[in-house]
């Protein structure tokens, strides 16, 4: 299937007030996103503090980031992903339904399912829809590895799933993949390895940071697309120090502190069992933004 859902990608956060969906504080954070070069938003993954959302609130999401994404050239991959295999396959024709124009499924967590049963899982959910699927391997969170071979077997069968965000945090795994399937979509899923992901012949990122520096990781992979690996490698040298300390504590922990610190969204909020982070590292990030410039703020 021939898509051109990649490049610059942002896992959004998802904001709450007095224990509810910000449903305006999220259309003004997606609205800065397309304002500052992103080409798809990502609602309602691991960022996006899915886990803990109730299904009408998962919904909500996908429907507010299509609404406002319908009049601009940026798309939506909507976080379509769950244990239970029934589960995954409602979300994914939700968010067909609702205009979403692809979707992430990450890989079930607790259930620990072997190789067999992740290739049936996501040719249920491929099969279900027509949009285009994009596999999420992100073994440090669910206890569950989408190895190569599975991988390539759902490629080739499936024709609507056209790639893997990788998130195992290597970069043999990622070699790997593209050496033995060129045409694969190989989508960046950890911003301190986006630059080497990218010049292996990666697709694009799905980016924490780039909620709150939409602009450079905009500027980063963009460069790296278009084969300018210097100014790639400039910008993500320049993004370590704030990529690492978006990751003092579990994702979207920090990410929504430096957010709430920037002035980008108006409540520090989390869903049990996240709570925000220490007093020792509220700081440190505090300390990082404070080396920034952030747009809109």
């Amino acid at each position: 299937m021939k898509t051109d859902l990649k490049g610059a990608m942002t896992a959004l956060v998802t904001p709450f007030k007095n224990s509810k969906l910000d449903e305006e504080g999220y259309a003004k954070l997606i609205k800065r996103q397309i304002e500052n070069g992103i080409d798809v938003v990502v609602p309602v993954g691991t960022t996006g503090e899915s886990a803990t959302l109730t299904h009408n609130e998962h919904k909500r999401c996908i429907e507010i980031a299509v609404d406002v994404c319908k009049n601009s050239n940026v798309k939506v991959i909507a976080g379509a992903g769950s244990n239970a295999t029934h589960e995954a396959v409602d979300l994914a024709k939700f968010a067909e339904s609702h205009g979403a124009h692809g979707i992430l499924s990450v890989t079930p967590y607790y259930n620990k399912p072997m190789q067999e049963g992740l290739y049936q899982h996501y040719k249920a959910i491929a099969n279900a829809v027509e949009i285009p699927v994009l596999l999420y391997n992100v073994p440090s969170r669910t206890a569950c590895d989408l190895m190569p071979e599975t991988i390539y077997r759902l490629f080739n069968e499936c024709p609507n799933i056209f790639g893997v965000k990788e998130a195992t945090g290597s970069i043999e795994r990622c070699v790997d993949l593209l050496a033995h399937e060129p045409k694969l979509s190989l989508i960046s899923g950890d911003d301190a390895i986006n630059y080497p992901i990218l010049s292996n012949g990666g697709s694009g990122v799905i980016s924490v940071t780039s909620n709150i520096l939409p602009n450079k990781i905009s500027a980063l992979t963009h460069a790296a697309l278009e084969g300018d690996f210097h100014e790639a490698k400039r910008i993500n040298d320049e993004l370590y120090t704030i990529n690492k300390a978006l990751f003092c504590e579990s994702n979207p922990i920090p990410i929504k502190a430096a957010m709430y610190i920037a002035g980008l969204i108006d409540s520090l909020e989390y869903r049990l069992p996240l709570t925000p982070p220490s007093t020792q590292n509220f700081k440190k990030i505090e300390a990082v933004i404070a080396e920034y410039e952030i747009p809109g703020c």
